[in-house]
């Protein structure tokens, strides 16, 4: 069973403040998240989580976890001043894109953030865009299937992303001569996985990668940057990764491959989801019902606010508040108000009853929530509230409004006044 923050009592005295939609995030557990990862990889001394700033992109949220010592991994200009407006610069902003404007690399490099090339022609794009840094990360596709004994986990042959072998080590070597002096190496292998499996087997390639790198370039890799990928339960019944076991798995890998090397690495990683993501939730109001085929349930919030069931078939746990003990005897369809048929935060789902006016809470939207909102059919994205440790509430963004909707348009001779 997937629990709360805060109880219905204490929401339908948010809401009174704050009328839903809107997702809000724990701080007290964004907190906690942090802190169990960086005991996980203390065995590290290098160890530094760059929190992947697409995962939730508001500065409040950002900015606690700049004070857990956290970085900031970033994939765009956008991203980058978010990073810069709450005090990361330097190494503290890890800049991994691709198909990267020169204006992006330009202003990364601006900020003195260690740059992440995606692809062997980008070392002599930012030659020219921004110049080459003193350190610079290079990022790594094996190809093919990644697996985990016989499950596939991933297929990295089909991404778009990272370099071959070959060109990793051509690109140390032409790098080594145009002025960089420190390497990391960097690979994002699989999404949302909750196998313990997952990052000390990415390590191991990388370990592996950079020992080789090492041995035929003479180049020093100071850090290997495992990304993101490591998941959430978003289902009740799955577990939760045991975040102790993978940094000891990792920790076994790095000891078998890189001790023996004489190679002293530091770890990195870029985890959004597996901080931020349980720490989310979005708050709607059941407003309409609708008997035809299917009972449905239509609530105030829709898929600009939650795109990811409409997106991917995401599951999302999903809470009446008050009614956490109540059989679920009603099987539903929980939608927004779209024109699109997929604007469902649930199918044929087994809920208690839902009356007009119950406040219904949709889980773990404290990553890939709110930030891939987006305004078709001309719906106004919600505000964000911070749960403050001592039970405050905190509004961290405001609702869009219709003139926001229409500010692009201003001076076109148009009266676009509510």
């Amino acid at each position: 069973m997937k629990t709360l923050p805060y109880t219905l009592k204490q929401m339908r005295k948010i809401v009174e403040e704050y009328p839903t939609p809107f997702h809000i995030y724990d701080e007290a557990a964004i907190r906690a998240r942090v802190r169990a990862l960086k005991a996980a990889f203390a065995w590290n001394e290098g160890f530094k989580e760059y929190y992947a700033v697409k995962a939730c992109p508001n500065p409040a949220i950002l900015d606690i976890l700049r004070q857990e010592g956290c970085g900031m991994d970033c994939s765009s200009f956008t991203e980058l001043v978010l990073a810069k407006a709450v005090g990361c610069l330097g190494q503290n902003i890890m800049f991994s894109s691709n198909a990267t404007p020169a204006e992006d690399f330009l202003y990364a490099r601006r900020l003195d953030a260690v740059i992440n090339l995606d692809d062997y022609t980008h070392i002599d794009f930012l030659r020219r865009n921004g110049g080459i840094p003193r350190q610079i990360c290079l990022r790594y596709n094996p190809g093919g299937e990644f697996r985990l004994g016989n499950a596939i986990m991933g297929n990295p042959g089909e991404a778009k992303y990272g370099m071959t072998r070959e060109q990793i080590l051509q690109g140390v070597k032409e790098l080594r001569l145009l002025g960089a002096e420190s390497f990391g190496l960097h690979a994002f292998l699989a999404s949302n996985t909750t196998d313990n499996g997952y990052y000390p087997r990415l390590a191991a390639q990388l370990f592996e990668l950079a020992r080789e790198v090492h041995e035929q370039t003479g180049a020093s890799v100071d850090f290997v940057n495992l990304s993101g990928g490591v998941g959430i339960p978003y289902r009740p019944e799955e577990a939760e990764p045991d975040i102790r076991l993978i940094g000891q798995g990792v920790q076994e890998e790095y000891e078998r491959i890189l001790c023996p090397a004489g190679m002293k690495v530091a770890i990195k990683t870029e985890l959004g989801r597996y901080i931020t993501g349980p720490c989310g939730s979005l708050v709607t109001t059941a407003i309409h019902r609708k008997d035809t085929y299917r009972h449905y349930i239509g609530l105030d919030a829709c898929a600009a606010n939650l795109m990811r069931p409409a997106m991917y078939g995401a599951y999302h746990h999903i809470t009446v508040l008050g009614k956490e003990n109540m059989p679920c005897d009603h099987v539903y369809d929980v939608t927004g108000g779209l024109c699109e048929n997929n604007d469902k935060f649930a199918v044929e789902r087994e809920l208690p009853k839902i009356d007009i006016g119950d406040l219904i809470c949709i889980h773990d939207t404290g990553a890939h929530g709110f930030s891939m909102g987006y305004n078709y059919n001309g719906k106004l994205r919600s505000k964000e509230l911070l749960l403050k440790p001592n039970g405050t509430v905190q509004l961290i963004r405001r609702a869009e409004t219709p003139e926001d909707y229409f500010a692009t348009l201003q001076g076109l001779g148009y009266d676009l006044r509510v």
